[in-house]
């Protein structure tokens, strides 16, 4: 007897579709591809053209209800906002056979201003408004303070800034931008402020009310390069230092040196609250001095308790004399913390205390000895010759200007020969290569100090926004 062996491979049987009668695996519908593709559209009721909108001024797309979300082409976030705008579902059951199918949406950009950017045009809403306000005659400290505010971007929530002649108006549409700004401020410069609230609208039934905030913030009135007289208890704790003493330096402490003996001193903004001081001269009254001999003093004798000695400088004794009093043998004898920089034959600018009328009370009250007849502040080099060879840039705030002075743009030119000179108030700035001036030698031929290329970033510019057009500039460039 034989023993007939079946295959063990089986395949599965056919039936026929109850529409067209073509054999067909069996599955739930009964139905072929083709007669299902024929019978039933799952894609009907879903749109095939869907709008998003955008607005061009913060970049951002619309959420309904009522949020506005920055999104990145081609990101999660971007393809989630646009699935979300397809309300029907996406696959259909039909007799326990799960339906899909693929088709095509398109979705179309539109341009629509954001309530906030609507109300930023309209350029008189404001919820918060924060007033930095300096008393000096100078602006080395706001066009400083105005570079750090570039460089980690704090103006991004400003609605506008005005700029008036003491000092700048912030406004923001929500308080808690302007509170980050003053927290921002008391960080970069010795200041204080006060803050007020004023009722513009309330409702008694939800008891809600509509308030506009004011920050007052007043910077220390001191800038770089001013003569100090400070008080006898301020200048012992601080090291028995003599009371007239030069500003060098104005980051988020006040930096003094003492030209008689290369001391150096910090003083934060609420030691200079306790114990303030003023400039002892303005910066008009500089006048331009040529050395006649310089001598360094090498052994610097220190007091008991002294505080520290500024290695960056070194002490000098010069004889100095007027070049508006070259035709007179007078010259004046003094001390200075420029003693590295100085030579015979070259001009430097310093403040004649000899000659001057000095409205201070705690200079009134110095022994006449101890007041240096002059104190020199930075040597003197030929501003248009650094002004063509400058190769470098900086940008400035898109701000309102009003009541300009026709000195601001001295005042700049300082401020740019400050960064020059000094590497510590550098490296808090960012500075751009200028294309269009030809790169030289780090140094002239009088030996003003330059920056280097390492030095300079190369300015990008982004000339498109997320919609492929042209955007817009946040900041423009400045000469």
């Amino acid at each position: 007897m034989e023993y007939m062996t079946e295959s063990t491979d089986r395949s599965p049987g056919h039936i026929l579709c109850c529409e067209c009668g073509v054999p067909i695996s069996p599955n739930p519908a009964n139905i072929c591809v083709a007669c299902l593709r024929s019978k039933v559209d799952i894609s009907q009721g879903i749109p095939k053209q869907v709008s998003i909108s955008f607005c061009k001024q913060c970049q951002r797309y619309f959420q309904p209800p009522g949020t506005w979300i920055q999104c990145a082409l081609e990101s999660r976030e971007l393809l989630a906002l646009c699935l979300k705008k397809i309300k029907a579902p996406l696959s259909k059951v039909m007799n326990g056979a799960i339906l899909q199918q693929v088709f095509v949406v398109d979705y179309v950009v539109q341009s629509q201003m954001c309530g906030d950017c609507h109300r930023v045009e309209a350029k008189d809403f404001w919820k918060a408004v924060i007033q930095v306000r300096q008393k000096t005659l100078h602006k080395k400290t706001f066009y400083y303070l105005e570079q750090l505010i570039l460089k980690y971007g704090m103006h991004q929530n400003t609605l506008r800034i005005k700029e008036i002649h003491d000092g700048l108006d912030f406004y923001y549409s929500s308080k808690q931008h302007a509170q980050k700004m003053v927290e921002f401020l008391q960080c970069t410069v010795p200041c204080r402020y006060k803050a007020s609230q004023r009722l513009i609208s309330q409702d008694i039934h939800n008891n809600t009310y509509n308030y506009k905030s004011t920050f007052s913030v007043e910077i220390v009135p001191i800038c770089k390069d001013n003569v100090v007289c400070l008080s006898p208890k301020l200048a012992q704790s601080l090291g028995n230092m003599n009371q007239i003493c030069v500003c060098i330096r104005v980051t988020s402490a006040i930096h003094l040196i003492d030209p008689n003996t290369l001391q150096v001193a910090d003083i934060d903004g609420s030691t200079f609250w306790s114990h303030p001081f003023n400039s002892l001269c303005h910066p008009k009254q500089l006048e331009e001095f040529i050395v006649m001999e310089c001598s360094i003093v090498r052994d610097i004798k220190r007091a008991a308790g002294a505080g520290m000695i500024s290695k960056k400088h070194t002490l000098g004794e010069v004889w100095i004399q007027k070049t508006s009093e070259m035709n007179t043998d007078k010259q004046y004898f003094c001390r200075t913390h420029l003693g590295h920089l100085l030579n015979p034959g070259d001009l430097v600018l310093g403040f004649d205390l000899a000659n001057c009328n000095l409205n201070d009370e705690h200079v009134n009250k110095m022994n006449s000895d101890r007041v240096p007849d002059v104190v020199l502040i930075k040597k003197s080099y030929d501003r248009t010759k650094r002004q063509r060879r400058r190769n470098w840039k900086l940008k400035e705030l898109a701000r309102e200007r009003e009541n300009m002075d026709t000195d601001d743009e001295r005042q700049y030119q300082d401020f740019l020969e400050d960064l020059e000179e000094d590497e510590a108030i550098r490296k808090n700035v960012n500075i751009y290569r200028d294309s269009t001036i030809p790169v030289e030698s780090d140094t002239d031929d009088e030996g003003a100090p330059r920056i280097s290329l390492a030095e300079m970033l190369e300015d990008l510019h982004i000339s498109q926004d997320a919609t492929g057009e042209e955007g817009s500039i946040l900041v423009k460039p400045s000469l």
